[in-house]
């Protein structure tokens, strides 16, 4: 019960954090929507046996949370909670592949191993990326962003709606527990019978809600479309944001930074 409200609390803290006003908060939020697209169609171009490529682009991310003002904890929390999904992606790789493909010292790497990191690494920055571009821009301006760049208004809506009233299934969800552990004179969780109907009175509690939310929109006028302001404004900051992040990802995509460097502590020494 705890871990559910703490996990609802958890969703409200990335609108609470793109409230904040830091420089990479006042940007414009094509300008970092267009940004976050490229980054992740950058990651997944690498091969999958191309790792130390990726490391440079971890510098995208370190960025946007240091002038973003984020707490990395709650990042890296929302990263733990995944991780385990990540894992299983990449899990069998190992099992599968064995062909060697470098060695570390006398130690023998095999594929299995490089992709199995190279998914992780992968996941890892691009799920990042997208929690920092919700933190730090909000999902109503990302929705007025990818109605700007032309994506279909159904979609867009759909996605509002399901960023917005999935806060009210969790507030039903919690208030039927409490209900639930309030009637059950026990503290040891949901017994395994009383979810059959736990469920369905989740479902029909859920359903009324939703009418009544109809019905209220309804009220204020609301005809099956939604109105999305695309009034944007570019300043200096956002062109010069669009153009250095996309030139830096392209260099890491071309350039194995990490390999140059080895090769340049190598010869300088």
């Amino acid at each position: 019960m705890l871990k559910l409200e703490s996990n609802w609390l958890d969703l409200r803290t990335l609108d609470e954090l793109a409230l904040q006003k830091t420089f990479i908060h006042k940007l414009n939020a094509c300008t970092k929507l267009y940004t976050t697209l490229i980054f992740v169609v950058i990651v997944t171009s690498f091969s999958k046996y191309e790792v130390t490529g990726l490391i440079p682009l971890f510098f995208y991310p370190v960025a946007l949370i240091s002038l973003g003002n984020l707490p990395i904890h709650y990042l890296c929390k929302r990263l733990l909670m995944i991780a385990p999904f990540i894992i299983v992606i990449g899990l069998f790789n190992p099992l599968f592949d064995h062909v060697p493909v470098t060695a570390v010292g006398s130690l023998m790497v095999t594929g299995g191993w490089l992709s199995f990191v190279g998914i992780t690494l992968k996941l890892m920055l691009t799920i990042t990326a997208a929690l920092l571009l919700v933190a730090t821009t909000g999902i109503n301006s990302i929705c007025t962003a990818l109605s700007k760049l032309g994506a279909p208004k159904p979609i867009v809506i759909q996605i509002l709606f399901m960023y917005r009233y999935i806060h009210v299934l969790l507030e039903e969800f919690l208030t039927t527990l409490q209900a639930y552990h309030q009637r059950s004179f026990q503290n040891n969780g949901v017994h395994y019978k009383a979810w059959g109907s736990l469920l369905g009175q989740l479902l029909l509690r859920t359903m009324a809600r939703a009418q009544r939310i109809y019905q209220a929109m309804l009220c204020r006028g609301y005809d099956g479309h939604i109105g999305i302001s695309t009034a944007m404004v570019w300043t200096t900051q956002d062109k010069l944001f669009l153009f250095f992040w996309p030139v830096f990802f392209l260099f890491c995509r071309f350039v194995n930074i990490p390999q140059a460097l080895g090769k340049l502590l190598t010869g300088g020494f």
